[in-house]
């Protein structure tokens, strides 16, 4: 799968790391930026993965900044972008699990390597339940065609 991937200078280790780990893990990343640890704003780089998801040039996207938060709250202005903040495995199979999130938001600063990958593979191989949540992902779509 190729997967978009960006993060802004606080989150742009985490981001080498990031794509070094799905490349392990047969995954193509393609690498938004930033590409150096010089100060940038993270919205301009939010972007270039929350559209193309948003307009279904790609499935799923990583986004990364120091807490994870700046990210994701830009990537929830798109409407149908489900991005979610997360910060351990278990977040991640509940934000693919529950709410079929499709942007997975990663706060850099604070996560180990190890965390890294146990999340991704995590994230990666968690299907969308469906169910129930298909109708409650339904109304969060619901609100951004009114």
């Amino acid at each position: 799968m190729i997967i978009p991937i960006a993060s802004d200078h606080a989150g742009y280790s985490a981001k080498e790391q990031v794509k070094e780990i799905l490349e392990n893990l047969g995954q193509t990343p393609i690498d938004f930026g930033t590409h150096s640890e010089d100060s940038v704003d993270y919205p301009e780089f939010a972007v270039q993965v929350s559209e193309r998801v948003n307009n279904g040039e790609y499935d799923q996207g990583i986004i990364v900044c120091g807490s994870g938060q700046g990210v994701c709250m830009t990537a929830n202005k798109y409407p149908k972008v489900r991005a979610g903040l997360v910060y351990s495995a278990k977040v991640a199979e509940m934000t693919r699990l529950h709410n079929n999130a499709n942007i997975m938001c990663l706060p850099g600063r604070e996560l180990s390597k190890e965390q890294l990958e146990e999340i991704i593979k995590t994230w990666l191989d968690t299907e969308f339940e469906g169910g129930r949540h298909e109708r409650r992902v339904n109304k969060i779509e619901s609100l951004t065609t009114k």
